[in-house]
C-alpha cells in the first residue's frame, strides 16, 4: 500500500491553494463571476461563462509563482564581525560609501555597489545616486537658453552671459538627461556667452577710451 509523504501532502495542499487563489483573484470585470484555468491565455477573446461579454485573460507565469522569502541575516558566532544596524547578526560585507560593517537584511546592492540604508537614503535625497532619480535639472538647455534668448534684449546678455558661462562649466560633467545626448547645447552656450562677453569687454574698454 502507497502512503504519501509528508512533501507530496504539501505539494498538493499547495496546489489547491493556488488554484483556489486564482479563481478568487480572477473574475469578469462586468458580472464578477470567478473565471475557470481553462480560460486563460487564450489567442482571441471570448465570451464569460456567465454573461457572454468579450473576455480575454493574459496570466503571466509569475502570477502562480510563490513569493521567495527574503535574507534575513545569518546569526552572529563568536569573535565574528557583527553588523552595524543588527548587533546579534553576522556582518557579510561593508558598506562602499561609509565602511560600515552589513548583515544579508542590511545590503543593498545597486549598479554593482553595496549600499547601507543611511547611505541609500542620503543618496537619494542629495542626488548622488544616479540610477535613483527621478528627474533631472537639464543644465545644458538652461545655459544655452541664457545664452540666446537675452540677445533679443541685447542688455541682459551683460548679466546672462557670465551665469550661462558659469553653468556650463560647473555642469559640464553633471547627468543631463535620462536618455544619454551629447554635450553640444553645453558647447554652443559657452561659445555664445564667450563671444557675448568678449564683445562687452570690447564695448567697455572702446568706452572707457573715448573719454
Amino acid at each position: 500500500m502507497r502512503k504519501d509523504g509528508p512533501s507530496m501532502t504539501a505539494s498538493v495542499t499547495r496546489g489547491l491553494l493556488l488554484k483556489r487563489r486564482l479563481m478568487e483573484e480572477i473574475s469578469c470585470t462586468k458580472c464578477h463571476t470567478p473565471i475557470l484555468a481553462g480560460y486563460y491565455n487564450t489567442p482571441n477573446l471570448i465570451p464569460c461563462p456567465s454573461c457572454d461579454v468579450p473576455i480575454r485573460i493574459d496570466v503571466f507565469p509569475a502570477f502562480s509563482r510563490g513569493v521567495q522569502p527574503g535574507k534575513e541575516g545569518e546569526a552572529l558566532i563568536d569573535d565574528q564581525a557583527s553588523c552595524f544596524y543588527h548587533p546579534q547578526k553576522k556582518a557579510v560585507i561593508p558598506c562602499d560609501h561609509c565602511g560600515r560593517f552589513l548583515c544579508a537584511l542590511c545590503d543593498v546592492e545597486l549598479s554593482g555597489k553595496h549600499l547601507c540604508p543611511a547611505c541609500l537614503e542620503t543618496g537619494k535625497k542629495k542626488g548622488r545616486i544616479v540610477n535613483l532619480d527621478r528627474h533631472r535639472v537639464l543644465y545644458d538647455n538652461v545655459a544655452l537658453r541664457l545664452a540666446l534668448f537675452p540677445m533679443i534684449t541685447i542688455w541682459f546678455t551683460l548679466v546672462t552671459a557670465p551665469i550661462s558661462l558659469y553653468l556650463a562649466i560647473r555642469h559640464w560633467k553633471s547627468p543631463t538627461s535620462l536618455v544619454r545626448r551629447t554635450k553640444v547645447r553645453f558647447i554652443f552656450a559657452v561659445a555664445l556667452a564667450g563671444l557675448q562677453i568678449l564683445a562687452w569687454t570690447a564695448w567697455i574698454v572702446y568706452w572707457v577710451s573715448r573719454r
